[in-house]
């Protein structure tokens, strides 16, 4: 018997931001500091990753919203604005939403049978 997965109503982002080497600290300062700041006091947020390309032309910033509508009210906020308006003076930035489709986890191994 299959049991079908339940739907996940939450939203990710996946937000791209391509930077000058030298920037590349600078907008992870300044996304850590709206992170901590304001986002992940907002109703509905879930939680965020950060991450730095090895080049350091890019930042990523993965996030996890119970709902979109938790998402539109967060951004109606005037708190993390200037943060985002300073990041574009220097960064370009790529927004994606995604929903989940499929979640994979890690399988335990089975134990290896010895032989007679």
């Amino acid at each position: 018997m299959t049991i079908a997965p339940e739907k996940d109503s939450t939203v990710t982002f996946i937000n791209v931001f391509t930077v000058t080497q030298a920037n590349q600290q600078r907008l992870i300062d300044l996304l850590t500091r709206a992170t901590d700041g304001f986002v992940n006091r907002a109703p509905g947020f879930i939680s965020a990753t950060l991450h730095r390309s090895i080049d350091g032309t890019k930042v990523t910033m993965y996030a996890r919203w119970r709902s979109m509508e938790d998402y539109q009210s967060m951004r109606q906020d005037p708190g993390p604005l200037p943060f985002l308006q300073e990041a574009l003076t220097f960064a370009t930035f790529e927004p994606g939403m995604y929903e989940t489709v499929r979640t994979f986890k890690p399988v335990a191994k089975l134990p290896e049978s010895s032989s007679p």
